[in-house]
């Protein structure tokens, strides 16, 4: 595809942000400045990746006309130059397509993420525990901030349900694709004929809300202080810390007894509710999309089966996109990359159709 035109459209918007920012007054609107400056930073970084993208092409032509010349030792290094820069050039390309798409400001926010065990039982809740792990490393890898909010563990170790917070750079916009039904196939250690059981986990990725996305009603919010129950040591037992909010025009209900102050799991159990509000608002949303695009990002429920992690066979199939992996040890220790760039492309391809870029 010909970038050059969109490309110079970008350069006369830099541009006239650049104008924007020098102007007296402009930080007097501290929210219309941030959303300018979040522009101005998108922009400069898209023309920094298509510098990188024109530089790598060069370099690529050029080490495609070497390794055709007569010097055969100049040859044979363009020729081991090629693989990395034609890598190089595809990765360029997948992000200026998608710097170049319309905006969805979902995509830069934090994510709040739920995890609850499904069908299995106990080899269920374990199973929610390797998914929090997998997740876990995924984040420290790309350098993600991952905050336990709630969580109710089983009594084999796993988890019932866990609720975190994932800060960082453009954090939903990378793990939203993982909302769904992830379903395991392996045998249990509890298992003594060595049958494998399938057991399931859901997933649900809501972008973090601010409170000027949802305006949360007193009057429509019912607030229940309780004594805190399960594991988490005497001062959590001995303590009214337990906080239960009920959204009365939707019935959701949001309980945090993870922190010893009352005040805090208050925050926390509120900061939930907002992000949930919001889900439901982006799933009655997601409803205009393309039936392929939805199927792509999903739209958070949790019927939709979207992985199964097969351990007899070492593999991963994410049924979206039709990606079957057989790495299924480097998956579990976060190694999900792969898959999200396969789901991430195929959203593209679909998404420049209906911008009119393909």
């Amino acid at each position: 595809m010909n970038y050059a035109p969109l490309i110079t459209k970008k350069r006369e918007r830099l541009k006239e942000l650049e104008e924007l920012i020098s102007a007296d007054g402009f930080y007097s609107d501290a929210r219309k400045a941030a959303e300018v400056m979040q522009e101005y930073n998108r922009l400069k970084k898209l023309l920094e990746r298509w510098s990188d993208y024109e530089s790598a092409s060069s370099n690529l032509t050029q080490s495609q006309e070497l390794a055709r010349g007569e010097d055969e030792e100049m040859a044979q290094l363009a020729e081991e130059e090629i693989p990395e820069l034609t890598k190089r050039l595809e990765a360029l390309d997948l992000e200026i397509q998608y710097s170049l798409l319309p905006r969805d400001e979902a995509e830069d926010r934090d994510a709040i993420i739920e995890i609850r065990a499904g069908t299995g039982g106990d080899e269920a809740s374990l199973f929610a525990s390797d998914l929090l792990k997998m997740y876990t490393r995924y984040c420290e890898q790309r350098g993600f901030k991952l905050e336990t909010l709630e969580a109710s563990p089983s009594e084999v170790g796993g988890f019932k349900e866990v609720i975190f917070r994932v800060t960082g750079e453009e954090v939903f916009r990378f793990l939203k694709y993982e909302s769904g039904v992830h379903r395991v196939q392996r045998v249990p250690e509890t298992e003594t004929q060595g049958r494998i059981h399938t057991s399931t986990a859901t997933v649900a990725v809501m972008p973090e809300a601010e409170d000027v996305d949802v305006e949360l009603n007193p009057d429509e919010i019912r607030v229940e202080v309780c004594r805190a129950s399960g594991p988490g040591g005497q001062g959590v037992n001995t303590t009214d810390s337990a906080v239960q909010v009920m959204h009365l025009p939707t019935g959701i209900i949001v309980r945090c007894q993870d922190g010893r102050s009352q005040i805090k799991n208050k925050e926390k159990a509120l900061t939930i509710l907002r992000s949930k509000l919001l889900e439901r608002r982006k799933h009655e949303e997601a409803e205009k999309y393309s039936s392929h695009r939805r199927s792509l990002i999903g739209s958070g429920g949790r019927e939709e089966k979207i992985r199964t992690y097969n351990f007899p066979q070492n593999r991963v199939t994410d049924h979206r996109v039709g990606l079957t992996l057989y790495n299924l040890e480097g998956v579990m220790q976060g190694g999900i990359d792969e898959l999200i760039e396969k789901l991430q492309s195929s959203e593209m391809e679909d998404r420049m159709v209906e911008a009119g870029l393909a």
